[in-house]
């Protein structure tokens, strides 16, 4: 007699109910699968995940109260053989390396899901790793750039929020010329060709936040 594979146990985390009724449709169609538990920010996707120990975890990362990067970090400290796969709307390759860094075994976007989504929760519940293909794309179109300093993310970061030079030597509790020589280095790093390219190119590889 033929014994059956109990199907894999999955927590959906997203900021979306739309989004987390999408995912619980569509995987109620795979006989291998079955949503658990749902989480809306990352402090319940940390509570849902002691409670029911989920197989798997599909993680949003833009999302109020904690962050999707922040819930992974907690759940991984806690759960270090947590596999978490990362839903997300952004493709940008320092957000992509962060999630990686601390631990996703997946990462898709959002608006390619369906049958890919499928796909990689069966991987990583095997063990492996799936990336969308534009975030290896992303990975390795920057994988020899210049990674640019927490000072000159801060700044970046400043900058994106609309602050001139002198504002942001103020908030940082540095000199103006300080800021200056880290803009200089900000646009020769990321090749923008003025501040606001640079905060746009910031956004877009997931170095700050928008």
């Amino acid at each position: 007699m033929t014994s059956v594979a109990p199907p894999i146990r999955i927590l959906a985390v997203d900021d979306h109910a739309l989004f987390r009724q999408g995912i619980t449709a569509l995987l109620a169609t795979q006989s291998d699968m079955t949503v658990v538990a749902e989480a809306e920010n990352g402090h319940e996707a940390i509570q849902q995940f002691r409670a029911h120990r989920p197989d798997v975890t599909l993680m949003d990362l833009q999302m109020p109260d904690m962050n999707g990067l922040d819930a992974m970090i907690a759940i991984r400290r806690e759960f270090p053989d947590a596999r978490i796969i990362v839903l997300t709307t952004y493709v940008g390759d320092a957000q992509v390396q962060r999630a990686m860094a601390i631990g996703a075994r997946g990462y898709l976007l959002k608006n390619l899901l369906d049958a890919d989504l499928l796909e990689t929760i069966r991987a990583v519940n095997a063990g492996r790793k799936r990336l969308a293909a534009e975030a290896s794309y992303e990975l390795a179109e920057h994988s020899s750039d210049e990674a640019l300093t927490p000072a000159e993310i801060a700044v970046l970061q400043l900058v994106a929020g609309g602050n001139a030079n002198k504002e942001i030597a103020d908030k940082l509790s540095v000199s103006e010329e300080t800021v200056k020589g880290r803009m200089k280095n900000i646009l020769s790093k990321l090749r923008a060709s003025d501040r606001t390219h640079a905060a746009v190119l910031g956004v877009k590889r997931g170095i700050i936040d928008s």
